[in-house]
């Protein structure tokens, strides 16, 4: 089991950035794609961003584009959103994962789907007041 521990989430008034972090210390990261979903109360839970396991590509749901920026230190075992030009809409509770990425290449494209994902961090609160 991949242990993690997210920090970095508050509240942010329109317009303001936050940085999320996730921690897995002696995980051994390298060996899983990693992503960021959010879920609101009633909600499904909504895949955010994605890493492959290689760091060269990602993905971003259309509603966070430009925005928002995952990134991976392999060797602080620590995955990263930073999040800028916040809006209310961005309010949600945001959980980090970890897929084993069965099938998919080191370089391939990462999985968007949480069915994919099998570990799961506990999740930290964002709020954006307008």
């Amino acid at each position: 089991q991949v242990p993690r521990v997210e920090s970095g989430g508050g509240s942010v008034q329109a317009g303001g950035s936050l940085k999320l972090s996730c921690a897995a210390p002696g995980a051994g990261l390298t060996r899983y794609c990693l992503g960021w979903f959010r879920q609101n109360p009633g909600n499904e839970r909504e895949g955010v961003a994605a890493i492959n396991r290689g760091s060269t590509r990602t993905y971003y749901s259309d509603s966070v584009k430009g925005r928002f920026t995952i990134s991976r230190d392999n060797a602080k075992s620590t995955l990263y959103l930073e999040m800028s030009k916040l809006e209310p809409e961005d309010t949600a509770v945001y959980f980090c994962a970890a897929s084993t990425c069965a099938g998919y290449g080191t370089y391939a494209a990462p999985p968007s789907s949480s069915i994919a994902f099998e570990y799961w961090g506990q999740g930290a609160q964002v709020t954006v007041s307008a």
